[in-house]
């Protein structure tokens, strides 16, 4: 049997685009011939998802599931919305949502759990999509929540089919108090945190650098007023008052009653389940966010397909 060297296995993916571990696995079935490597990958269907792989995928699905104590959120992308509609695409999302629910501390973790009955792993499953469906796909993102006692509610903004949409959102709460008006409640602020945004819990878990660099614009305009640096510095405090109000969830206006902050619904909300309630995390995931799309003139496009000149 010829030897499966490094360079092989390079020659190998730069022929066909696929995964180093799926070239060298395609080598060795083939006894280091390249060329019926290349036709190996093809047959897997892992050559036509390598020769995909370049194109954007911005679209797609976010799925949510819950169940007990922990949630967990997923991110599937695709290059159009036509396959975000496709019943065996959201099959597998759904799918691979639940699946995240035991293995979904984050996307490489899940790629690698098993895919429930088909003796093989999630990337392999994503991987035999593509070359069904033949579109470029990617499993994005994965996260999860869990609490000790209390519920994890989840809500899908935009549903496509239950719990399938393009924004999902996970909120946890530790409390001992009636589970089903718990949830209600979570579920509220799971919309809460759908249209309101924040990018963080409290004041405290602000990322560093992002206040900084707000405290510093705030400096700058305040210094612009021509007041002295000790009247300055009241005023920039003032306004980072008001810079925590948008960005924490326990700070902002509470969206579904329009009178209160968070942390006062939060309150209220625990004398209706009887027990005291900490939202101990939030997770919001919107599809296709940070993925710079590629944007095209359509009509160009089926122009040159055609072989014409728009």
């Amino acid at each position: 049997m010829a030897e499966i060297t490094a360079s092989l296995v390079k020659e190998l993916r730069e022929k066909t685009g696929a995964g180093m571990m799926d070239c060298k696995k395609a080598l060795t079935e083939t006894e280091g011939d390249v060329e019926g490597a290349v036709d190996w990958l093809r047959k897997k269907g892992l050559a036509a998802a390598a020769k995909k792989s370049s194109r954007v995928a911005a679209e797609g699905l976010v799925g949510v599931a819950a169940e007990g104590t922990k949630g967990a959120v997923v991110e599937v992308n695709a290059e159009t919305d036509f396959v975000a509609r496709n019943e065996t695409f959201q099959a597998f999302v759904a799918k691979v949502t639940e699946v995240a629910l035991e293995h979904g501390k984050d996307a490489e973790t899940l790629k690698q759990a098993a895919y429930p009955g088909a003796g093989h792993d999630v990337n392999e499953e994503l991987t035999k999509l593509i070359a069904t469906i033949g579109e470029n796909m990617v499993l994005r993102r994965a996260a999860q929540l869990q609490v000790k006692e209390g519920v994890v509610a989840t809500y899908m903004h935009n549903q496509a089919a239950p719990n399938l949409g393009k924004i999902g959102v996970l909120v946890a709460l530790e409390s001992s108090g009636d589970r089903e008006k718990l949830n209600a409640f979570g579920r509220q602020l799971a919309m809460h945190v759908a249209a309101a945004n924040p990018q963080a819990l409290e004041p405290k878990d602000v990322d560093v650098s992002a206040l900084e660099r707000e405290r510093e614009v705030l400096s700058e305009q305040a210094r612009a007023s021509g007041k002295p640096e000790e009247i300055i510095a009241k005023m920039v405090e003032g306004r980072l008052r008001k810079y925590y109000e948008e960005v924490c969830l326990l700070e902002q206006l509470y969206v579904i009653d329009g009178e209160n902050k968070v942390r006062k619904a939060v309150e209220l909300a625990a004398k209706d389940v009887g027990a005291p309630i900490q939202v101990t995390g939030f997770l919001r995931v919107q599809l296709g966010e940070g993925v710079e799309k590629q944007e095209g003139d359509f009509a160009a496009e089926v122009a040159a397909a055609a072989g014409k000149q728009s």
